[in-house]
């Protein structure tokens, strides 16, 4: 599947109508796919609709789907919407996460199950259902973190509950190999985006500005052409998880 490929294909994307979702919807758009996007709750519904009216400017069929993924059942309800609505899906692309930034001592036993509900339970789902609808020769790609390379306090449960992640890949890519399907992660480092700032004190950001060996906080614009890449022509990289943070850490 090269990047003209996916001109007519079937993209999936959860967490799709803000920040590094919405501009992969813009971009697959533009390349003339089609595009289910989900997102999570009435209080992104505003966003949400205005993606869906910029990727329809573009000229692309696109519809939304709004859910809480960490009810599998609607991870089931979203690809069967994009199967009912264009008869079938090709690539099925994975955003959603919630970090949380606190001492081991102080994180309560709510938050380390909504941290595992939103960065693994949902995430081995997402590839699950994808196992199964995808056409063949389809593509899976999750976003997690490059804190899964760092040596850091207070991000036991983020980095924790994205680790599992790495596995599920490999593990996925081994078994969905067989029909063609490439199954991918991507770790970005800290992303200038309000996922990240709502998190961390100005010392903090200071800090992981000043990490990077290309300085600076990473760019969604940066992260989007490595996904497309790996969803189009990249299709052979599989079971991996490619760092893309501009030297803030590396294993």
């Amino acid at each position: 599947m090269s990047g003209n490929e996916v001109n007519g294909k079937v993209v999936l994307i959860a967490g799709g109508a803000k920040n590094l979702g919405g501009l992969l919807s813009r971009n697959f758009a533009k390349k003339g796919a089609k595009l289910a996007i989900h997102y999570n709750s009435e209080s992104t519904r505003k966003v949400a609709e205005q993606t869906l009216a910029d990727v329809h400017a573009l000229g692309a069929a696109a519809f939304l789907f709004q859910g809480d993924l960490t009810d599998v059942k609607n991870i089931t309800r979203f690809f069967d919407a994009a199967i009912g609505t264009f008869g079938g899906a090709d690539i099925a692309i994975n955003t959603v996460g919630k970090v949380l930034k606190k001492p081991f001592t102080d994180t309560t036993e709510a938050e380390y199950d909504s941290m595992s509900d939103i960065n693994s339970k949902v995430a081995y789902f997402f590839i699950r259902e994808a196992g199964k609808k995808l056409n063949d020769h389809g593509r899976i790609c999750t976003i997690v973190t490059s804190l899964l390379a760092a040596y850091t306090g207070y991000y036991s449960t983020y980095g924790g509950m994205k680790a599992p992640v790495e596995h599920f890949t490999r593990a996925a890519s081994k078994e969905f190999g067989g029909r063609g399907i490439s199954v991918t992660a991507v770790a970005p480092g800290p992303m200038d985006t309000p996922f990240f700032y709502g998190q961390e004190s100005e010392e903090a950001v200071a800090y992981h500005k000043s990490a990077s060996a290309l300085g600076g906080l990473t760019n969604i614009r940066d992260i989007a052409p490595l996904i497309e890449f790996l969803v189009s022509d990249g299709w052979w990289i599989t079971g991996q998880t490619i760092f893309a943070n501009g030297g803030y850490t590396t294993r």
